[in-house]
């Protein structure tokens, strides 16, 4: 197996696991106690998934870079408000903010992906400038959006 082929594996199964355990730890901000398990596992993986992208041989700027860049920035910002002195609701926003951007930059990344590797959505949208990549993305991003606000909504203190 050569280094790029690890390299690819590895990174490809990290952002799969984050997705897959994302979903838990994002649904576990509408409940008292979240999922604490999930949310853990989802950040450790969110946070190996942008880093091992750095270590693909080209490192030129490009789209994927500038994401790995803006998604380790959300994660930084997810774990210092989630390790902040105390349950304010600022932090609170922030840590509900940052997952639901974290795991949709995960879909986000899924979707392009999906439309270069899997032949009947590559026949859609072979350059990815195509309405059915547009249309996908833009439902991804829509749905993640209305996510955000309801989670961030949740994460105010409760009114007395």
């Amino acid at each position: 197996m050569t280094y790029l082929s690890a390299i690819t594996l590895v990174h490809t199964a990290l952002s799969l696991v984050a997705i897959l355990v994302g979903v838990p730890a994002v649904a576990g901000l509408f409940r008292p106690g979240g999922a604490p398990a999930a949310r853990s596992a989802f950040l450790w993986t969110a946070g190996l998934t942008s880093v091992t992208g750095f270590m693909f041989p080209d490192l030129s700027v490009t789209p994927a870079v500038i994401t790995g860049v803006v998604a380790l920035l959300i994660l930084a910002a997810t774990l210092i408000a989630a390790r902040s002195a105390g349950p304010s609701a600022p932090a609170r926003r922030v840590f509900a903010a940052g997952m639901v951007a974290s795991l949709y930059l995960l879909v986000f990344v899924g979707i392009a992906q999906a439309f270069q590797k899997i032949p009947a959505l590559h026949a859609l949208a072979p350059t990815g400038s195509e309405p059915a990549f547009a249309v996908a993305q833009l439902a991804a991003l829509a749905g993640f959006v209305l996510l955000g606000v309801r989670a961030t909504r949740a994460a105010r203190p409760a009114l007395a």
